[in-house]
């Protein structure tokens, strides 16, 4: 479901790259005054506050708000750059820039700004979380809200089109899904309504995409893992405009896929072996736990008489990560997009009488794989015949595992101008053109789109903070990241898992990164849904990392975090940090505790709360030497403080992560 790093690209060029060269002052890429800097902005409280535009080389320009002014003179290129300020919370000002022209920005607040980003669990409208009363009440005069356009491109951009709106019940409703992100708002609702300060939120953010899309190249270079990603990033504007890169793509599988190489599109394979499942559901819950790689699915339906001579629509849903499908031996489509549904059309002309198949290989990098969609989205009827019923395709498919990840080469990936998971782009394009703005922090929503990588994870989501921090020209501004929620089916015992690996890696990066900090949304989730609905806790425990550690406020902020653990008699006893006067379990015992030996298999646990400790304990494990909690994609888990808030996910063991070879 999730891409993992790609080290061999097929880059198609593009003609949405940042300018080469600075045109004139006053044309769009390089206005004499930012975009950022418009009416009703909310400028940062406490610096000096950098605003900066475009106009003649050597020319001086002067910028005043309120009774202070500075003047700035524009570099070689044009650009020019004024601070100004420092002010205190307040406003409304008149923000007045002169120079060969005169602009007035009129009704400026002043007061704290944050970056709300990551990807579609951030991008999700408060319009599509059931929070009717909440959209009718968001009459908020002092919160400003600002959300960046989608932009892809391979050099980074300076500007933007963009808008600030005072926060009310109709402008809450525009973002690009169902309004502005709920996360940001409920997130800035609470600090506003605690802090009584104007708060700006800039909302920038894009479903299914990857940390190291949001990183600079500077910034990802000290890893190692994209150099080549990087290096085939730099050509992209040397490429020949005419290049087929689906035919690299295919010749990988050709080379890489027994099913591609033994063409079992075609029909004549022996299908004899081959699972049968229902679908559509993640293969993981149909019989493929773990596994990441290439399958095909096979299914039949039959041709009526009056359909014959016509043009099919074959509609199948998603298909999570990247598809090839056939009708009869023949391609109809091909998307490499798990977000996006799949709908191909079938030419009259490949189908028969009775019986045609339907043959769809399928490649996933990480998470859920396979036909995801829902069962209404599977189906093919006439293309021009709209009385037509349709024939459901939703049911028995035939499905085999064809080549697993780990033994597979590294994934060609098609560039185009709809393919954000590439290493720069949207740092390019979504975070460059906001600098150097001043802000107060970052509120970051992703990790599901690495999940394949989480071990690696380790390394760049810190990369990437540090990245922004030196481009931001803040200092160490506080970076709060919201820990996966709880997804898919439950498994029945104690497993190693990839989103309970990429958790881990969100909460070393709380611990260990300064300023950083986590809010658990383990027991928000939605088995069925990635994209629970429940945004305002998410807000609520993100202002709370806030209100704690950039505020000072004397609240508990976190849920427990394991702190470490001692053999006993009894079993293994854990002690915590953030009690908040206490551990509970939500229900009659405490659950999603598993216990192993040195044979390093988990079983099971008995678990009981002693105070400020916790007693955990099996029968099956007569010696025990690590403790996991909550360790899996949806675990069933009830630990908290007195407080209210969950207890982080955790282990007690470093032995070998499942995603430690995934690059």
């Amino acid at each position: 479901m999730f891409p993992r790093k790609i080290i061999c690209f097929i880059l198609v060029l593009v003609a949405f790259t940042a300018p080469e060269a600075l045109h004139a002052a006053g044309d769009a890429n390089h206005p004499f005054v930012h975009p950022l800097f418009a009416d009703h902005a909310v400028l940062q409280r406490g610096i000096r506050i950098p605003v900066w535009g475009w106009t003649q080389p050597g020319e001086k320009v002067k910028v005043s708000m309120g009774k202070k002014s500075a003047i700035a003179v524009a570099d070689a290129d044009g650009r020019w750059e004024a601070k100004i300020g420092p002010f205190k919370a307040g406003g409304p000002y008149t923000l007045t820039v002169s120079g060969l022209e005169t602009v007035t920005i009129n009704e400026v607040l002043i007061g704290d700004v944050w970056i709300c980003s990551g990807q579609s669990n951030m991008e999700m409208g408060i319009g599509a979380c059931n929070v009717t009363n909440d959209i009718a009440q968001a009459n908020f005069p002092q919160i400003r809200l600002l959300t960046v356009p989608r932009l892809i491109t391979t050099k980074p951009a300076q500007t933007l089109e963009c808008q600030w709106l005072p926060c009310n019940p109709a402008n809450v409703m525009k973002g690009q899904w169902a309004g502005f992100s709920a996360a940001g708002f409920f997130f800035g609702r609470e600090l506003q309504q605690e802090l009584k300060i104007p708060i700006g939120l800039i909302h920038t953010s894009w479903g299914g995409t990857v940390a190291e899309a949001w990183t600079s190249q500077e910034g990802l270079k000290p890893l190692g893992d994209f150099n080549a990603q990087l290096e085939q990033v730099n050509k992209v504007n040397t490429l020949n405009k005419d290049e087929d890169p689906s035919k690299e793509l295919e010749k990988w599988y050709a080379h890489n896929d027994p099913g591609t190489a033994q063409h079992w599109e075609k029909g004549d394979a022996d299908y004899s072996n081959w699972k049968s499942a229902s679908m559509p559901q993640a293969w993981e819950q149909a019989g493929l736990p773990n596994y990441d790689g290439i399958v095909w699915f096979r299914h039949t339906f039959n041709l009526p008489d009056d359909w014959t001579g016509k043009d099919l629509t074959l509609s199948l849903g998603t298909i999570d990560d990247m598809n090839t499908t056939w009708v009869n031996g023949v391609k109809v489509g091909q998307n490499n997009q798990y977000t996006v549904d799949c709908v191909y059309q079938v030419p009259s002309t490949i189908l028969k009488a009775g019986e045609n198949v339907i043959t769809i290989r399928v490649l996933d990098t990480g998470g859920p794989g396979g036909l995801t969609g829902k069962p209404a989205q599977m189906h093919v009827a006439p293309r021009k015949d709209a009385g037509a019923t349709p024939i459901s395709l939703a049911g028995q498919w035939q499905m085999h595992d064809s080549a697993p990840l780990a033994k597979l080469p590294a994934v060609p990936q098609i560039w185009n101008r709809n393919n954000p998971n590439v290493s720069t782009v949207l740092y390019n394009g979504m975070i460059s053109p906001l600098l150097p703005f001043g802000i107060k922090g970052a509120i970051w929503y992703q990790g599901e789109s690495n999940a394949g990588r989480a071990e690696q994870y380790r390394k760049l989501l810190p990369a990437m903070i540090q990245d922004w921090r030196n481009r931001f020209e803040v200092g160490e501004f506080p970076f709060y990241i919201v820990q996966l929620a709880a997804f898919t089916r439950t498994a029945a015992e104690p497993r190693n898992n990839e989103w309970a690996e990429l958790r881990e890696a969100q909460a070393l990066t709380a611990k260990n990164v300064p300023h950083a900090g986590l809010a658990v949304a383990i027991d928000i989730g939605d088995a069925a849904d990635i994209h629970p609905k429940d945004k305002l806790d998410v807000g609520r425990r993100l202002a709370l990392c806030a209100l704690a550690d950039t505020y000072g406020k004397k609240i508990e902020s976190s849920g427990p975090w394991y702190k470490s653990m001692k053999i006993t008699k009894q079993g293994v006893c854990l002690s915590f940090d953030h009690l908040a006067g206490g551990l509970v379990a939500k229900g009659d015992k405490l659950t999603g505790f598993a216990i192993a030996g040195d044979d390093k298999k988990f079983v099971w646990a008995d678990a009981v709360i002693d105070g400020k400790n916790i007693f955990v304990s099996s029968p099956k494990v007569k010696k025990p030497v690590a403790v996991r909690y909550a360790w899996d994609a949806n675990p069933v888990c009830n630990l908290y403080n007195k407080a209210g808030l969950p207890a982080v996910p955790f282990r007690t063991d470093d032995w070998p992560m499942l995603t430690k070879n995934n690059k």
